[in-house]
């Protein structure tokens, strides 16, 4: 077998030649970026929707605490 000079390039290992990328899939725009971008916002937009959920409910539990708080000290 025929020995290459470059260790990360050996002559007769399989791989091939490189996929000719386009300027926009070397600066990380490749086709599936917007989908990418997309399944963030919507983990983003899921997770503060849950967080909105629990700060509504801890409030409406303070609010049932202040209210049953008043309510046996004014009796």
């Amino acid at each position: 077998m025929t020995v290459s000079k470059n260790i990360n390039n050996p002559v007769g290992q399989g791989g091939g030649q490189r996929k000719k990328q386009s300027r926009a899939e070397r600066q990380n725009n490749g086709p599936y970026r917007n989908l990418d971008r997309q399944g963030a916002a919507d983990q983003k937009a899921e997770l503060v929707r849950k967080m909105r959920e629990k700060a509504a409910a801890a409030e409406a539990e303070a609010e049932a605490a202040r209210q049953a708080g008043d309510g046996s000290a004014q009796s």
